[in-house]
């Protein structure tokens, strides 16, 4: 596949004749302000899907869209071949994508040192995760500096808390979190939950720098509460109360990381693409998305769809 440049005419032309199509498709753009704070002022510079934006008030800046590396715990992008999976990080680091987002527990998580090898460090924003209570936190991230061959660690979260007094059990871990943060070893700390509960929880827990939150307007994947019933399928909830507590967690100068934009995978339609994306970049409280990518035309079509969308909004 012939590589595109990051800011190619031919991509701002394409954009341009496409805005109409894009509107007809999902309604009208007034609609998607409902879920933003603000829309960005006319004359400003066009912003684009590979942006460096701030991390809420963390001081750190992210890429607007991260390639993700754990679909079905990592199994998926593993099928890919580990020369497979260098190419794909390497292929979106060329088009502007320098977030990658890992975890312990992907099937991925050991070949990242080889993905990133020869890429500028500090250029690359890479996050990562632990899963399960650690006996000693430091030296688990210690680890994660070891796999990756990295001096540091941009963003290191507790990973997947579902339980609302998650931050009762991982009390002592947290403590190591923030020394490795003292240390240099990493550079924010935070937490990616898949409950309600655990998501209120985080919110009104003063520990954390970011937030992994799972989100789409079709409520597809999205957190609910622990003791709801889920129906057969995947489940789906009511979208607004994830969206008061991103609301919540970055006024108070939290980092908010969507997740889960593509519905899990499931979103193979691509109207529902569409309407995910747009509905993010309109949200002014979601600093930077996550995708896990697979295919490099899907990369390709989510950079154009935010682009699109973060121009009509």
């Amino acid at each position: 596949m012939k590589k595109t440049p990051r800011t190619p005419i031919s991509r701002r032309h394409f954009i341009q004749t496409s805005a109409v199509a894009g509107a007809a498709l999902l309604g009208s753009v007034p609609a998607l302000r409902s879920f933003a704070d603000a829309v960005a002022p006319a004359g400003t510079p066009a912003r684009t899907a590979v942006d460096q934006v701030p991390l809420g008030k963390t001081g750190l800046h992210i890429c607007r869209l991260g390639i993700g590396t754990g679909t079905d715990g990592g199994r998926t992008q593993h099928a890919l071949g580990k020369s497979g999976f260098i190419d794909l990080i390497h292929y979106a680091y060329d088009h502007g994508v320098t977030y990658i987002d890992a975890a312990q527990a992907y099937a991925t998580f050991p070949w990242i040192a080889d993905a990133i090898k020869g890429l500028p460090r500090e250029k690359l924003f890479i996050q990562s995760k632990i899963m399960g209570v650690p006996g000693d936190a430091l030296a688990t991230i210690d680890y994660h500096r070891k796999i990756f061959n990295t001096d540091y660690v941009d963003s290191m979260l507790v990973h997947c808390m579902i339980n609302h007094d998650w931050t009762d059990e991982w009390k002592r871990a947290m403590d190591g979190f923030s020394e490795a943060k003292e240390k240099k070893w990493i550079r924010a700390k935070g937490v990616s939950c898949h409950s309600l509960p655990a998501l209120r929880t985080a919110n009104a827990s003063d520990w954390n720098d970011v937030h992994l939150v799972r989100v789409n307007p079709q409520g597809q994947r999205i957190d609910g509460l622990a003791e709801e019933v889920q129906p057969e399928g995947n489940p789906k909830y009511d979208v607004s109360p994830v969206m008061a507590e991103i609301k919540s967690m970055h006024a108070k100068g939290r980092g908010i990381i969507g997740m889960k934009i593509i519905g899990d995978g499931a979103f193979v339609k691509p109207e529902d693409r569409e309407k995910s994306i747009r509905f993010a970049m309109a949200c002014q409280d979601i600093d930077a998305i996550v995708i896990g990518f697979t295919k490099k035309e899907h990369l390709d079509e989510a950079i154009e769809r935010m682009n699109r969308a973060l121009k009509e909004v």
